[in-house]
């Protein structure tokens, strides 16, 4: 069934009142259930889940993936299951829709832990309780979705605006449960199978789960006395290096350097190629390219010059030059230059973004009441918003003096941004699906930065919170876009958001702390060991770096990565300026070559080469309706979601089991 929709010209001519009786004579759908409890609880659920997928992804890459198709899929097909087996009722489009709200909301609440709040930790070394953390998450979040209400009115009920990605998720929506039920089953098969293989290949790997198998079950250490589990190696370039060593030959060097201490790796990662798959070929190969620079040509150059060197600690343990140690010591400085400067200008490219965003400003701030609402018995009553933002918003900035110590001057300083760049964010995410976050961020970073340049805190926490408020004020309007389009409730989907903030919440916390913060031999937590060639924190790193840049300068940088940094912010501002001038056609990305700089560089490879394969299937099977274009083409981003998932739950749970079993 085709979505209704009002014509350009309705759009234009029509007020907010005829646009909302229109709405609720054509649309709406009052009678249909929506938010039950069965849909708030498998959201949860599945919101939890999802959440620790994308914190286990963004902790190894930096990126954020969406979790909104994965959701819908997932709840399509357990309920139609069940529902075949006369086990349950089968979803409403509209309750699956309730659940994808809330599962949205979940995976972009753990955002912090992987960006502003890690490199918090790692600078001051202090660990937050997880009861703050969870508090503070929260606060923030919720202080988003209620910034949206107001705007909720204007970009979609009056302005009609496309917000492309809560558009696609509605029409998948409309699809599955109007004819296209055959289709998202067959995706979801397609989920399933590739979740599968993944986890077969992760038993097969993972120390943990042989651990167990092995040991637990088989008792193969009684009777065949086996010290350690036999697993394959993930890292295939290990038997390289083992046949290297019974042919009794060198090991490859570049400039006298042993590859292996340049981290030049190659290991099959099932969770990177699904990444790789979604982020798309030219993005891929972008921070490829920044990782061969970095690792293949500037590290060796830096360490043959001695600007890199094996350290002795204190103790007079040695420590060797590694990946880790090439970009603590001089990658980083031009790693973040390229990211930095390449997001701040890819944002001050899109001039239309400010003006669009301050006559929106203007609009939500000054916009007349409706007298004749017709809307408000099923709308979130403005006032909720009117009360609720200033008490959320120095509920955050408290949280933010007394959790983090940063002066209340700076907090309460940093809330009038806040406003500003959401709207930016918003209307961003209203015509691109996009959302300038790491540009809105270093606005508030370098901007309270500067006053404050003693504590670290002082800049990254609040960028942290105005980068949090406005992706959930963003990401509430995103979501709200397919219930408009699908007759939603409003205060529905509200609530969905508000549950959804407090399941990434309470799942992702204590997740954090079983994955990254492991105590020593006497109980002792160091926070400076969260980041590890496992999970090297990308996005931490990019925060801490401008922190560090803000707080120190450039003093005790090598010289060369001084210029380095300033050859980097040159080229990432060339690169910018070509893809303006040649309309997107320029293929690489500042940012991204940026990102393969701080990232492992099998990572780089796995995710190239997962972009790159689905890239060349898109061109091998281009015809539409064919098997192999519906799988590889169609069902490309079910693939990537399989890939992704099962690898992030199998990592996951290996964590775990290696701390509470083994």
């Amino acid at each position: 069934m085709a979505i209704q929709q009002l014509t350009e010209e309705q759009i234009k001519t029509w007020t907010r009142t005829q646009k909302d009786e229109w709405w609720l004579t054509n649309v709406y759908r009052g009678d249909m259930a929506q938010l039950t409890l069965r849909s708030a609880i498998t959201g949860f659920l599945l919101g939890g889940i999802l959440a620790a997928t994308a914190l286990y992804i963004l902790a190894k890459t930096g990126i954020g993936i969406g979790v909104g198709l994965t959701s819908v899929l997932l709840s399509f097909a357990m309920f139609r299951s069940l529902s075949t087996a006369g086990i349950a009722k089968d979803f409403t489009v509209l309750e699956n829709n309730a659940t994808q709200s809330i599962a949205t909301s979940a995976g972009y609440v753990m955002a912090p832990l992987g960006a502003g709040l890690t490199a918090y930790m790692v600078m001051t070394g202090h660990v937050l309780p997880a009861w703050q953390m969870v508090v503070w998450l929260i606060v923030v979040s919720i202080t988003g979705v209620l910034l949206a209400f107001p705007m909720k009115r204007r970009f979609i009920n009056e302005d009609q605006l496309p917000f492309p990605e809560g558009r696609a998720c509605g029409v998948v929506l409309d699809s599955l449960y109007t004819g296209g039920a055959e289709v998202g089953l067959f995706k979801a098969r397609l989920l399933y199978i590739s979740a599968g293989i993944t986890a077969i290949w992760e038993l097969l790997v993972l120390d943990g789960w042989e651990r167990v198998i092995q040991f637990k079950i088989l008792r193969m250490n009684a009777w065949a006395g086996l010290k350690e589990p036999w697993v394959l190696h993930d890292h295939l370039d290990d038997y390289y290096y083992m046949w290297l060593a019974k042919m009794d030959m060198a090991v490859p060097r570049i400039l006298g350097t042993d590859i292996r201490q340049l981290g030049l790796r190659f290991s099959l990662d099932f969770s990177m190629l699904g990444v790789g798959g979604l982020m798309g070929v030219a993005v891929a190969t972008s921070v490829l390219l920044g990782g061969i620079i970095n690792l293949a040509i500037l590290a060796p150059v830096m360490i043959q010059h001695g600007d890199i060197v094996a350290r002795t600690l204190a103790n007079g343990h040695v420590v060797p030059i590694s990946r880790a140690e090439i970009v603590n010591q001089w990658s980083i400085w031009w790693g973040v230059s390229m990211m930095v400067v390449g997001a701040l200008a890819g944002l001050f490219a899109k001039p239309e973004l400010f003006t669009k965003a301050f006559k929106s400003m203007k609009r939500v701030a000054g916009a007349p009441t409706v007298r004749n609402d017709v809307l408000k018995h099923i709308e979130v009553p403005l006032w909720v918003s009117w009360i609720g933002v200033p008490i959320f918003a120095l509920l955050g900035a408290w949280a933010t003096h007394d959790f983090f110590g940063v002066p209340w001057l700076l907090s309460l300083v940093s809330l009038p941004l806040i406003f500003v760049l959401t709207v930016i964010c918003t209307n961003s995410m209203a015509l691109t699906s996009w959302m300038p976050l790491g540009a809105v961020a270093k606005i508030t970073q370098f901007s309270v930065g500067m006053v404050d340049r003693v504590n670290p805190a002082s800049n990254l926490l609040p960028a942290t919170m105005t980068a949090q408020i406005s992706m959930n004020a963003a990401s509430l309007l995103s979501d709200i876009k397919p219930g408009y389009m699908l007759g939603g409730k409003p205060r529905h989907q509200v609530w969905g958001h508000v549950i959804g903030i407090v399941s990434g919440a309470i799942f992702s916390v204590p997740l954090f702390f079983l994955l990254f913060l492991h105590p020593d031999a006497s109980g002792v937590v160091d926070a400076t060991q969260i980041m590890s060639d496992k999970f090297p924190m990308p996005a931490a790193v990019q925060w801490r770096g401008v922190a560090e840049i803000i707080s120190k300068g450039f003093h005790g940088a090598p010289a060369s990565a001084v210029l380095a940094a300033g050859i980097a912010a040159v080229v990432a501002l060339a690169m910018e300026l070509a893809r303006i001038f040649t309309k997107g056609r320029f293929p690489l990305s500042a940012v991204s070559v940026g990102l393969g700089v701080v990232l492992p560089f099998d990572s780089c490879v796995a995710m190239w080469i997962g972009a790159m394969g689905f890239w060349i299937l898109g061109r091998i099977y281009k015809t539409p309706g064919t098997k192999a274009n519906d799988i590889w083409v169609e069902g490309a981003e079910p693939i990537c979601a399989g890939l992704i998932s099962a690898a992030a739950l199998m990592g996951i749970c290996d964590a775990l089991i290696n701390v509470f079993v083994s």
